[in-house]
């Protein structure tokens, strides 16, 4: 209730005129023009704080004639063009005054509950007693905005939550780990299999339909089944937009893929992101009406690339020229495979629990279909083709594993800290998600491998 009586009071200090940024009063409609108001009509913008609930009283200069009955009241309906910003809970008509002419006139109380930070645009129709349309009015707003002294509060936190991130420890004692494992891939390429993936680049072109085409238009029909707000819808197909990750050959290496088409795979998805993450995002961008400019990171592309590539190399190299170390690297890579998507999954947790704390159950049904659904589509697509089992596991592999970091950060440039924030809902949970539904696969193969050993 103190936010009620809070808002009341600016809507009545706020009608005085809004500055803009030029220090102007914003503009209003003419004091003599329609019957709806807020305050006296002179301004149209009013600001709320976000994660909020309050009221505001709309006045109305249309004459109810003598009577008094319900019936012969005119009826407000207001809705907020952005729900996701701005919610209407109730509308109730308040009290009459008297107008000109002794003709009553009234006011309406609004009930609204606010999300994140944004401008919410109000639709306001005044109907009368058989619901015909008196007056419609768009051009009234309501800006939510963070509190003041938030940025030692929550969104601080949660700025804080992914800041913090390059300074966890875990992270510091895994990057060594991660580079001597990518050696050790290195040492599993067979330059037979890359010479018959240039013959036959079939795997390698099914893997980017699977990325770029299928995979992207799977969420956002999912978004749209689930009635996702924008920007989590948003945050969804740009995560279902991202290439293959790393744990793309960590799991081939794992649950019998071709590590070599997996690395193949996971170099050229990379590469073909900076042409089809910004042609995804925008068609599909467009189609959820969001018209903020999406930012493709590619200078960390371009990092992801030479990270993967750079060891890997090396590892071919030392594959060549010192076959004992070789040897060595081979026998320490699925003990340090199984340690990173142990301390991946940690670290995502850690990074997103600030942003998932009021994640909502739709969205993590999403992000849990996500992944299983690469799985099975790179599955079927290389059924059709026919391709080899370890060859068929690889495609699915690398179709169900989502780069989440890349799309983290396409989400993290192109938006303001609150919005970007709630979109980064969606990357957190299909990391987490897929991470735990790719560990629970791992587990029961090994398990099933050694009660049922082959011949």
């Amino acid at each position: 209730m103190a936010w009620a009586v809070l808002f009341v009071a600016a809507l009545v200090w706020e009608a005085r005129g809004r500055p803009d940024s030029n220090g102007s009063a914003a503009p209003g409609p003419a004091s003599g023009g329609g019957y709806l108001s807020i305050g006296d009509g002179s301004a149209l913008e009013f600001e709320f704080p976000e994660r909020s609930r309050g009221i505001m009283v709309i006045s109305s200069r249309y004459p109810r004639g003598n009577g008094t009955g319900p019936e012969l009241q005119p009826v407000l309906t207001v809705s907020s063009l952005d729900p996701e910003v701005l919610t209407i809970e109730n509308v109730s008509a308040a009290c009459c005054g008297a107008g000109a002419g002794g003709r009553a006139r009234g006011s309406f109380v609004v009930s609204i509950r606010s999300g994140p930070a944004g401008l919410a645009p109000l639709r306001l129709r005044l109907l009368d007693r058989r619901r015909a349309l008196i007056e419609e009015r768009r051009d009234f707003r309501i800006k939510v905005s963070p509190p003041e002294g938030d940025g030692g509060g929550e969104g601080a936190a949660r700025a804080g939550g992914l800041v913090r991130f390059s300074e966890n420890p875990v992270l510091y004692l895994l990057l060594p780990l991660i580079f001597v494992n990518k050696c050790a891939f290195g040492c599993k390429v067979e330059l037979e299999v890359l010479r018959g993936l240039v013959r036959h680049p079939h795997p390698v072109l099914l893997g980017i339909l699977g990325q770029f085409m299928v995979m992207p238009l799977y969420g956002y029909l999912v978004a749209r089944a689930l009635t996702l707000p924008t920007a989590l819808a948003l945050g969804l197909v740009v995560t279902c937009s991202a290439p293959g990750g790393g744990g793309g050959y960590l799991y081939s290496l794992l649950l019998g893929g071709d590590v070599t088409l997996a690395i193949s795979m996971t170099l050229v998805s990379t590469v073909a992101a900076t042409g089809f993450m910004p042609l995804s995002s925008a068609f599909y961008g467009r189609l959820l009406g969001v018209h903020e400019t999406l930012h493709v990171p590619f200078a960390k592309i371009l990092v992801t690339l030479l990270f993967i590539a750079i060891p890997i190399s090396a590892g071919v190299l030392i594959k060549c020229k010192l076959p004992g170390l070789s040897r060595g690297l081979l026998l320490l890579i699925k003990p340090f495979s199984f340690l990173l998507i142990l301390g991946g999954l940690f670290l995502a947790y850690r990074m997103g629990a600030s942003i998932l704390a009021d994640v909502r159950p739709p969205v993590v049904v999403a992000g849990v279909t996500v992944p299983l659904f690469g799985l099975l589509a790179g599955h079927v697509l290389a059924s059709c083709l026919k391709l080899a089992t370890p060859h068929r596991r690889t495609v699915s592999f690398e179709v169900g594993v989502q780069n989440s970091l890349l799309a983290l950060a396409v989400l993290q440039l192109s938006f303001r800290r609150p919005q970007a924030d709630f979109a980064s809902q969606a990357p957190f949970i299909v990391a987490l998600s897929g991470t735990s539904e790719m560990l629970v696969l791992v587990v029961g193969h090994l398990v099933y491998r050694r009660l049922y050993p082959s011949p």
